[in-house]
């Protein structure tokens, strides 16, 4: 058996993620045993609240029937399967949510009858959240914990139990547009590079393909910058003019025309990914940058091969800067697809996180010969006790739930309203 540096790589990670699954995440336990205890009369009070506006469940049954007939009396065009049938799969529901806000919230819905065990969450008597992360188990090298045992898996919503204890901090650390870069790095695309660097590539790809002026913001052309922003993300997985369309909710041909744009912005790009296709093809095999393989078929999916050399090498720079940080003393908590949940007392957050941005810079600099991916962090994401992490997207589902709770018996409300 050949036995090389790339192997010791990959036994340096297998430490880290002993330290990392160490370390857990802390939750905020009484809430979660709180909503354990009356998930099964909350679900049912949810239905009722959040069906309201859409008449699609019986009881707690979804039908499609009627689901149809909600997305024909508000005209949203929904993708089908070649049976004709309406695609009701989680990916659809997801990617349609981006598009159409009522969409998301019925997709939490869904979620939450559907996948939502909340009795297989990972949480000892700590009050941490320790999940085996199953380095390298997916194709592409990245870690896959299990869904239903890790705060990250489930809806996003549930990741407000997230709570430092006291006199503790964390924060969510994250590489910025880190695909995007890195596609950049491995191309050698010197536009795509200038746009990474110019700290936004869609307002970049907007400016670089004509479709707004030099002196362009964010703010004075979001529109145009959404539409770009749309394109950028979906065609690094090789989205179709179709798929495209219905995600800017613009004509089939004008999506095309986008793509084509890109194609003009970032032309060597193009040539390095379609050279992917071609490399695997002929030698039947696939390497990142520190040779971690797949090997090949005939019958491989052109689209998971163009992806491979991104998501790979992401996985890559994250194992790396996982080692990084955890030798230097930083406790993180878990790493999540591209980031990092780090915690420290809350004296000591602040030096933490200077090490770990550091760490994640490093790690993307040797990744990509030199090339760094930025840090997405700003003073506010600290969360300091008795704070909790409170993502966005979730933030109305969270309530809602907690709103439920609240009442069901006065005796709860107390702990609903300090959740809220």
């Amino acid at each position: 058996m050949k036995f090389d540096h790339y192997s010791l790589l990959r036994g340096r990670y297998m430490v880290a993620a002993a330290r990392i699954e160490r370390c857990g995440v802390p939750i905020d336990q009484l809430s979660l045993n709180t909503l354990r205890e009356n998930w099964p009369k909350v679900i049912k009070k949810l239905v009722r609240r959040m069906d309201a506006e859409y008449g699609c469940f019986d009881g707690v049954s979804f039908r499609t029937y009627r689901w149809l007939r909600y997305l024909a009396i508000n005209k949203i065009p929904w993708p089908t399967l070649p049976s004709g049938r309406l695609a009701l799969d989680k990916d659809t529901f997801r990617d349609m949510g981006h598009i159409y806000p009522a969409v998301a919230k019925m997709q939490q819905l869904r979620h939450a009858l559907s996948e939502m065990r909340l009795e297989r969450l990972a949480v000892g008597p700590d009050g941490r959240n320790r999940t085996l992360l199953s380095a390298f188990r997916a194709r592409t090298g990245r870690n896959q914990p299990k869904n239903s045992e890790a705060i990250f898996g489930p809806a996003i919503w549930l990741r407000s139990l997230i709570k430092p204890q006291m006199g503790r901090s964390v924060v969510y650390l994250d590489y910025a547009q880190q695909e995007f870069g890195i596609a950049a790095a491995l191309s050698g695309d010197a536009n795509m590079m200038a746009a990474y660097r110019s700290g936004d590539p869609y307002l970049e790809f907007a400016k670089q393909a004509g479709l707004a002026p030099a002196d362009a913001t964010k703010a004075s052309h979001k529109p145009v910058r959404d539409r770009c922003k749309e394109c950028v993300l979906g065609v690094q997985y090789s989205m179709s003019a179709i798929g495209l369309g219905l995600r800017i909710l613009q004509p089939t041909p004008d999506a095309e025309a986008l793509i084509q744009l890109h194609h003009g912005a970032f032309p060597t790009f193009w040539k390095w990914s379609d050279s992917i296709v071609e490399y695997a093809m002929i030698h039947s095999h696939l390497r990142t940058v520190f040779d971690w393989r797949i090997r090949v078929t005939a019958d491989a999916n052109p689209r998971s091969l163009r992806n491979f050399p991104v998501q790979a090498n992401g996985a890559e720079m994250l194992r790396l800067a996982c080692c990084l940080a955890t030798e230097r003393g930083v406790n993180v908590c878990v790493p999540v697809h591209d980031a990092l949940l780090i915690e420290a007392a809350t004296e000591d957050i602040d030096h933490a996180v200077s090490v770990a941005r550091e760490a994640m810079a490093e790690a993307s600099r040797i990744v990509l010969d030199g090339f760094e991916i930025k840090t997405d962090y700003a003073p506010e994401k600290l969360i300091h006790h008795p704070n909790r992490y409170r993502p966005d997207r979730g933030a109305e589902m969270w309530k809602t739930v907690w709103e439920i709770i609240g009442e069901l018996d006065p005796m709860l409300r107390v702990i609903a309203e300090a959740c809220q």
